[in-house]
């Protein structure tokens, strides 16, 4: 199967006049899963649709926009796999010079706000065609919310945007049946009851959240978030923004490991584009030899929103689809997992009900409910490792240690077999009033897994080393707890040159805190790192370079 189309000389050759569905990308076009745009473009392919791709257009002229013409149904606008404030500022709010996403790995290819202006330029050039946002700074900017770079709440970027809908979350079921509706005739105004999407409506009902005008107000921007996080798994929510009532309807059901394998079939060239005559792409380097096992993420974490884009719900694809696709690849594979890779094949034994009040299957311990599948993953790496075509297989996406702890087989096969090296895990801190804040473990349960790892290790005879991951400055995070934290890795000699600093992005609650200056859970005041504080942390915790042991160092990324 060829490229999906990007020119008219595309549409040309396959004898169309014209497309059904336009997708707009702040990603440069590589056809493969793990990019968003793609695979909400092959999904409606699948359905039967004509679907075509311009990939970072230039936003300062039209053509690019009026590359292919205008589209049947509606254009579908995504600023791509990162959300473009995140992709292009650092947590000092300073201009990056790169781009993992775009051609050689340079900045500048997509605009700020990216869903805004290229909704906007459509608006303008396309007046009538319905525009459809997604991807995830639609997705985690879906209600009002607290935006970092201006330090201001916001209104839903539906509202903002002047978009006609809204579909988050992991779309290809919700897109689909969009797609339908349009098709069938209705007017895209009156689709409001698709699940996944939030949309225009004339009147509020039952739930109410409060008002977007109201939410610059901290406790009510508090109260906002409380709700939301109870509610919007269950109900239908109303929201006024900026005069208009929007309606956030309840995620899709996750699909079931038939439709995953199904979607991960479908006919990917698994390559950028012809048209970039073989630039590099970092983003594209990282994940070519890789392979997504499940999605979903029932950690919790504060600081993350994966749980509100993909879903709490493990949704895993079966052992023969990730075997197919590994038969395609050759020499080492660099990941099997997904936001954490032993989450793969785990379930809950009521099956993630709408009436549990748990944000998180593991904190502040883990759920009697919650049923782990670790044999599942040792016999999948086991599988992928034995394929004629295949020299090693590495888990690099992390792993959840909290959920390892007591499982000998599981910690000696990554431990032997499954690291390359270095285990990259996520204790995050370890001063615990900080880590009850984030939604983390304790630090005695990433001391019992380091234990348990390394006298595998020893009994193997061969070397590896754990890369902890650290965060400074979150919300509730004190000079004494920065003291804390030198204190433990000194004790258990971890060195480490670069540390992750928090950055407020959009819908977590670690946000919601960090514009508050509230506790979530108790509404009681905590503290909030300045700045110059943050700096403070930092030198204290990071070795200058050259006695490197451990490195903490990670990029600000959406699952």
């Amino acid at each position: 199967m060829p490229f999906l189309p990007v020119t008219k000389q595309d549409l040309a050759a396959r004898g169309w006049q014209q497309l059904d569905i336009i997708l707009i990308s702040g990603d440069a076009y590589i056809d493969h899963p793990s990019f968003g745009v793609p695979i909400i473009a092959r999904s409606l392919e699948a359905a039967g649709y004509k679907v075509g791709i311009i990939a970072q257009p230039d936003w300062h002229k039209d053509e690019d926009f009026l590359a292919l013409g205008k589209p049947r149904l509606f254009f579908g606008v995504s600023a791509g796999n990162m959300d473009s404030m995140v992709n292009h500022y650092t947590a000092q709010r300073r201009i990056r010079s790169d781009d993992a996403y775009s051609p050689g790995g340079l900045a500048g290819k997509r605009p700020d706000r990216a869903v805004m202006i290229y909704t906007n330029i459509l608006r303008r050039l396309f007046k009538g065609t319905p525009v459809v946002i997604g991807g995830i700074e639609a997705s985690l900017r879906r209600i009002a919310h607290y935006d970092y770079w201006q330090n201001k709440i916001r209104n839903s970027i539906l509202a903002d945007s002047k978009a006609d809908i809204l579909v988050y979350g992991m779309a290809e079921s919700p897109i689909v049946a969009l797609a339908r509706e349009l098709e069938r005739g209705r007017p895209i105004n009156e689709i409001t009851d698709l699940p996944a999407t939030v949309c225009f409506s004339k009147e509020p009902g039952e739930h109410i959240l409060p008002a977007a005008d109201k939410c610059a107000e901290k406790q009510i921007f508090h109260q906002l978030n409380r709700q939301f996080y109870a509610q919007y798994q269950k109900h239908e929510m109303y929201q006024l923004n900026g005069g208009r009532w929007i309606k956030h309807n309840p995620p899709a059901p996750p699909p079931d490991t038939a439709e995953l394998d199904r979607i991960f079939a479908l006919p990917f060239m698994n390559a950028p584009h012809p048209m970039y005559k073989g630039q590099r792409f970092p983003a594209w380097d990282q994940i070519k030899q890789s392979i997504t096992s499940h999605r979903g993420c029932y950690g919790g974490c504060n600081f993350c929103a994966i749980a509100v884009h993909q879903g709490r719900h493990i949704q895993s694809r079966s052992a023969n689809s990730i075997l197919k696709e590994a038969r395609k690849l050759s020499g080492s594979i660099s990941d099997v997992g997904g936001p954490s890779a032993n989450m793969y094949k785990s379930r809950c034994k009521l099956d993630f009900p709408d009436s549990c009040p748990r944000r998180s299957c593991v904190f502040p311990d883990i759920c009697p409910n919650l049923r782990l599948d670790h044999d599942a993953q040792v016999k999948l790496l086991e599988d992928i490792a034995n394929l004629p075509n295949v020299k090693h297989v590495f888990v690099a996406s992390g792993i959840r240690h909290d959920l390892a702890i007591g499982n000998k087989r599981y910690i000696q096969a990554i431990a032997k077999h499954y690291t390359g090296g270095r285990l990259k895990l996520a204790p995050e801190h370890s001063a615990p009033n900080v880590l009850k804040l984030m939604g983390k473990p304790p630090i005695e349960r990433f001391e019992a897994f380091s234990k348990e790892y390394f006298e595998e290790v020893r009994q193997a005879g061969i070397k590896r080393q754990i890369i902890p991951y650290i965060i400074i400055g979150h919300p509730g995070t004190t000079m004494d707890d920065a003291f804390a934290l030198k204190h433990w890795l000194d004790t258990h000699k971890i060195q480490v040159e670069q540390v992750q600093e928090f950055t407020p992005t959009p819908m977590t609650i670690s946000t919601c805190m960090y514009y508050t200056g509230l506790d979530f859970e108790t509404g009681k005041p905590i503290h909030i790192p300045a700045p110059g504080e943050i700096r403070k942390q930092k030198e204290l915790i990071v070795k200058p370079k050259g006695s490197l042991r451990g490195n903490a160092s990670r990029k600000q990324h959406h699952a």
